[in-house]
């Protein structure tokens, strides 16, 4: 059995958890709990070719008042990057979030999720720039934890990525 870590990143109610608990248990809440420190979840996923054990380290969202840890990614075989489409300004916290992950422990697979996609009509990210970061080559993928829109997709991708490494 093939084991991986997996850290969710992004700035404060982006949905991380959101996500985490409609891949895992497929159920999505209301109420807003704000993480303290991390939760971890484990799901087994079955590829073509192997089983994989992924280890889902969903970390408290990251502020003006808290850093990400340093010692939470060690150990870490990618990232799934949330960003909420209604608050641009959570783009730029996972890019800077990306930047330190790479400094910290290397460069890892990692797809960008853009969540919040029931409610695209209030998205305050323009199409063209997620556009233009996958010109880049990155994974950017429209997820609604409250629909489970693109959700599987987006861990599934990962879990490609991380196995072709």
């Amino acid at each position: 059995m093939i084991k991986k870590k997996i850290c969710m990143l992004g700035a404060f109610a982006t949905g991380k958890t959101s996500l985490v608990r409609k891949y895992v248990h497929s159920i999505f809440s209301e109420k807003y709990h704000t993480t303290v420190g991390v939760n971890i979840e484990k799901v087994q996923v079955h590829t073509e070719n192997d089983d994989v054990d992924l280890i889902i380290w969903d970390l408290y969202g990251e502020d003006e008042f808290q850093k990400v840890r340093a010692s939470y990614l060690r150990g870490a075989s990618g990232c799934i990057y949330v960003v909420d489409g209604t608050r641009k300004a959570t783009l730029a916290t996972a890019l800077n979030l990306k930047k330190m992950v790479d400094n910290t422990i290397g460069s890892t697979p990692f797809i960008l999720a853009v969540n919040k996609s029931d409610l695209e009509d209030q998205w305050e990210i323009d199409m063209s720039l997620l556009e233009g970061l996958q010109q880049k080559g990155v994974f950017v993928v429209k997820t609604s934890a409250k629909t489970g829109e693109e959700v599987k997709k987006a861990f599934q991708e990962l879990v490609k990525e991380m196995l072709c490494k």
